[in-house]
């Protein structure tokens, strides 16, 4: 079964895609670009305020399932100059700060509204809901 994950506390799509689908046990997050979600445009040109926003827009979403970055095992960083991979990489860290998923970055020509950088995210529910309760083991 396929659902469709939306929030307003991420930017709306600006294509034909979901914010995130969820499929069994899996979310994944469509690429985020640095968007303000209450006016569609980009933060600002600098890379770590960039990275910040388009982080707290995974963060947003993930949360519409109840669920954190703790969740996310991987991750893909697209960005557009590969000059910009140190400023990124030091906010991604403070956002992953303890078992961090696997990532691939690679460098694009473009991304879309001209952002710098595109974060997609595949998060895990392992079954601990919001409320601190976890899914028993009947695997025996």
């Amino acid at each position: 079964m396929k659902k469709i994950i939306s929030t307003t506390e991420a930017p709306a799509a600006i294509g034909p895609y979901s914010q995130a689908v969820r499929a069994g046990s899996l979310v994944f997050c469509a690429g985020q670009v640095p968007l303000d979600p209450k006016t569609g445009q980009i933060v600002s040109e600098n890379i770590a305020e960039q990275t910040r926003r388009v982080l707290d827009s995974v963060t947003a979403i993930l949360k519409a399932e109840q669920l954190t970055l703790a969740n996310v095992v991987k991750t893909t960083v697209f960005l557009a100059d590969f000059g910009d991979f140190q400023k990124m990489n030091e906010v991604y860290a403070t956002y992953f700060t303890e078992s961090p998923p696997a990532r691939s970055t690679v460098a694009v020509p473009t991304l879309p509204k001209n952002a710098r950088v595109e974060i997609e995210a595949i998060a895990f529910d392992d079954g601990h809901a919001a409320n601190g309760k976890t899914a028993s083991d009947t695997s025996g």
